[in-house]
């Protein structure tokens, strides 16, 4: 993220915790594309949208927690990704169910034009997604982080909450175990 950009975001969060509400619906603007990425891709699926209307709730009730030592970006991004865990916590007790991942937007797929490497993107999209569910979560969780979201290590750490040793291994291997699955599924397509 641009060093402006960051700059801004301080001087917003700094307005904001001093009662500035334009201050903070500035700063949900900014990040509301990055939160819906974030709670979609941990697999909030169709409920990514009260999964970050929550998120910005607490986010704005804990403002004066934030204390500037990692971005406001990865401060708000870890309130949306503990929000979805919650999410996933009620699914499973309500439902019983494993947990769901993000799932590609029907829509996105039927706007596709007729072009061979529009299909072919759009295979290797979803062959993507669909790997990417077969992880377990806390794999899926730092490589949707990581390159997904285009989150730093230090904003991943801050994120997930885990040691940087724990980032870097998890990462690690996640990607191995990433391209693994898609090797198999490419094998079992042709």
């Amino acid at each position: 993220m641009p060093s402006e950009v960051a700059l801004d975001d301080e001087e917003f969060v700094t307005r904001a915790q001093a009662g500035d509400l334009e201050a903070y619906e500035f700063l949900v603007a900014r990040h509301t594309a990055a939160a819906y990425r974030t709670a979609v891709l941990l697999g909030a699926g169709s409920d990514a949208e009260d999964v970050i209307q929550e998120a910005f709730v607490k986010g704005y009730r804990r403002l004066s927690r934030y204390r500037g030592e990692s971005s406001f970006r990865a401060w708000l991004l870890a309130i949306v990704a503990n929000e979805t865990r919650n999410l996933h916590r009620s699914r499973e007790r309500r439902n019983g169910l494993l947990l769901r991942a993000a799932r590609l937007s029907a829509g996105a797929e039927a706007t596709e034009d007729g072009a061979v490497g529009a299909v072919l993107a759009g295979e290797r999209r979803a062959a993507l997604v669909r790997a990417l569910r077969l992880l377990p979560a806390k794999d899926r969780e730092v490589i949707v982080c990581r390159y997904f979201l285009d989150l730093s290590e230090d904003e991943t750490v801050t994120m997930l909450g885990w040691p940087r040793g724990t980032v870097k291994s998890r990462t690690s291997r996640a990607l191995v175990k990433l391209r693994g699955l898609l090797q198999v599924e490419e094998v079992s397509r042709g």
